[in-house]
């Protein structure tokens, strides 16, 4: 059994069941942002005199921000509209209590509030997705020179090329990187395919269990720099220029990134960490803003999870499917049978990894949730060092599902292009129908088998024909 991962002390989660959230509650970007003082009652009732007696006094506001602006003289305020109140992110709120002994008790009681929909002790998410082991094989980034040909290898895998050949995608269709934020300023990522993006960190020191912050940590701001590469290695796989590195695999589509990890020390080892409110705050501003495809190469095991709690990102997950957004997260890298989250939500396509010879990777996390695997072993893509021109080999499923999330953003593109509607469903169809088949015989929990991106966009193409030719309105059926 792996440990709980570390909770931020005295924070709770807690979403409401629909009309019981005050009209009034304010939004937390509203409280940092606009001044406007955190509410310090709830519903005047059970719940107050829970957090009261478990907590002691109490301050809270929705962790997420609504999208229309309300009519009122009060600085930020908004609104929520129907599909944020029915997804549950107009509902959830951040409350952080005075003191911190009874904070399992207080979670137990309020799962037993009629008005009460989920409640969970906030905790950390980490990426790479193994981190709180600090020092896992599957994540050691070789240092060695760089070799093209194994750089092309990946590609060539899963038919990059062919694709790209086909289609070179969109700018308009923009894919939302959720993670340690970006080098921008990189050689090897084009300036006008990375979208300026922005922060949703706001951790104090005391509540990432003992690990030193590195950096900006404290504020949110409209800056995604990355102080960790991760995500700048998620990055370069989705829009390397072609130059530096083989082309990125999602085209001419666009990036967006959110930086809504921060960078920690362990060793010497610089490791990604966020609050659960702070990664799932950046996911629905991602979805407000037109994405369409969100990267989420982060997660935390089930297993690891602090007991009797919700299951983490689940409202945010809901909103961003009902606004036809794609999802893709990394399965994992226990090696095990088990559930990673956002990965194992119902609606996401979880990817594992496999070597360059198309062989499940021994790290990659399994599981009847693993949609697809997509190469995920000795991935050649842009690093930190070297003032902007570094590159990494980067190794786990963090790196293997940027593949994927490219493949989706080259199908949405093709749709677009025939004014056809695309979702979360329809792409994981497409993909788990058009994969090549696993090249090893133990490859249970491994999903239908490895991303063909070719393949996926004939695919594709073939649905629509069918479709049009049928007059019928169902969108996309599997091959």
């Amino acid at each position: 059994m792996n440990a709980t991962v570390p909770r931020v002390p005295r924070r709770l989660l807690v979403t409401l069941h629909l009309g019981e959230v005050p009209d009034d509650m304010p939004a937390w970007r509203a409280t940092t942002r606009y001044g406007v003082a955190p509410a310090e009652r709830i519903d005047g009732g059970i719940v107050d005199r829970l957090l009261h007696r478990h907590g002691g006094d109490f301050r809270c506001a929705r962790v997420h921000s609504a999208r229309l602006p309300r009519s009122t003289a009060v600085p930020g305020a908004r609104r929520f509209d129907d599909v944020e109140q029915l997804s549950g992110v107009g509902r959830v709120l951040r409350i952080e209590v005075q003191q911190d002994d009874g904070l399992a008790d207080l979670l137990q009681a309020l799962q037993q509030v009629p008005t009460v929909e989920a409640a969970l002790c906030e905790h950390l998410s980490f990426a790479p997705l193994d981190a709180q082991n600090f020092g896992s094989l599957a994540q050691a980034q070789a240092a060695r020179e760089y070799d093209a040909q194994e750089a092309w290898q990946a590609r060539e895998l899963i038919r990059l090329p062919q694709a790209l050949g086909y289609t070179q995608g969109d700018p308009a269709v923009i894919v939302g990187l959720v993670d340690t934020g970006v080098m921008a300023q990189h050689l090897a990522l084009p300036e006008a395919a990375v979208r300026r993006g922005f922060d949703t960190v706001d951790l104090d020191p005391a509540s990432v269990g003992g690990l030193g912050l590195v950096g900006d940590s404290r504020q949110r701001d409209e800056d995604p720099g990355d102080d960790v590469g991760h995500g700048t290695g998620c990055a370069g796989i989705l829009r390397a220029d072609g130059l530096e590195l083989p082309p990125g695999a999602a085209g001419q589509c666009s990036l967006l990134p959110v930086r809504v990890l921060a960078a920690a020390m362990s060793g010497e080892r610089r490791v990604g960490v966020g609050s659960i409110a702070n990664i799932d705050a950046g996911m629905k501003r991602l979805v407000d803003l037109g994405v369409k495809v969100i990267n989420m190469s982060f997660g935390t095991a089930e297993g690891q999870l602090p007991p009797g709690g919700a299951l983490p990102h689940l409202e945010v997950v809901r909103y961003a499917l009902a606004r036809g957004v794609i999802l893709v997260a990394a399965s994992g890298n226990s090696g095990l049978a088990e559930r990673y989250f956002p990965a194992a939500h119902d609606g996401v396509i979880a990817v594992g990894a496999v070597n360059a010879r198309g062989e499940p990777s021994r790290f990659s996390t399994r599981g009847d949730h693993v949609a697809l695997c997509a190469p995920g072993e000795g991935i050649w893509t842009c690093g930190l060092d070297g003032a902007g021109a570094g590159l990494q080999r980067a190794n786990g499923t963090s790196f293997a599902a940027p593949f994927v999330s490219a493949a989706c953003a080259l199908l949405a593109a093709r749709a677009n292009a025939r004014a056809w509607p695309l979702n979360s469903h329809d792409a994981r169809t497409l993909l788990a129908a058009s994969c090549q088949p696993h090249r090893r015989a133990d490859t249970t929990g491994c999903g239908a088998g490895v991303l063909d991106v070719w393949a996926a966009l004939r695919a594709l193409e073939a649905s629509m024909d069918d479709e049009e030719d049928a007059g019928d309105g169902d969108p996309v059926k599997a091959p």
